[in-house]
């Protein structure tokens, strides 16, 4: 693999969205938010159909922030016909570790995993997906 580094330029009311982006989501840089989000996009044109697909979603946060873990399940109630089971697993330093398991078409588990990993306070997520038709 080669990384090459290369200059871009943004406009100012851009970079200011792109920095709030990545104070939001807690990226250690704008390069790190930048990655996420050319991966997400590529990953979503990819999964943008309806086959039916079964998977996870893996989401891992401060346990002492409750407002994360109500977003949650706030999420998940508008998203029960794809859910088949949710787990919370606590871990050391106050983590907390969220499994769901969902099947439905791609489009719309992809649509409840961004809703998900995009809760502020979320340090990590994941959509994990095989086809299952």
């Amino acid at each position: 693999m080669t990384l090459k580094r290369f200059g871009v330029s943004l406009e100012d009311t851009l970079l200011n969205s792109l920095d709030q982006y990545v104070n939001e989501n807690g990226f250690a840089n704008r390069s790190q938010a930048i990655r996420f989000l050319v991966e997400k996009n590529v990953a979503e044109k990819k999964w943008q159909c309806n086959h039916i697909v079964a998977g996870t979603i893996i989401l891992m946060y401060d346990q002492t922030k409750k407002e994360i873990a109500q977003k949650i399940t706030e999420i998940q109630k508008m998203y029960q016909d794809v859910i088949l089971s949710s787990a919370q697993y606590y871990l050391k330093q106050s983590f907390t570790l969220h499994i769901a398991t969902v099947t439905g078409t791609a489009y719309r588990l992809t649509e409840l995993s961004d809703k998900l990993i995009s809760i502020k306070g979320i340090k990590h997520g994941k959509l994990v997906m095989s086809r299952a038709d």
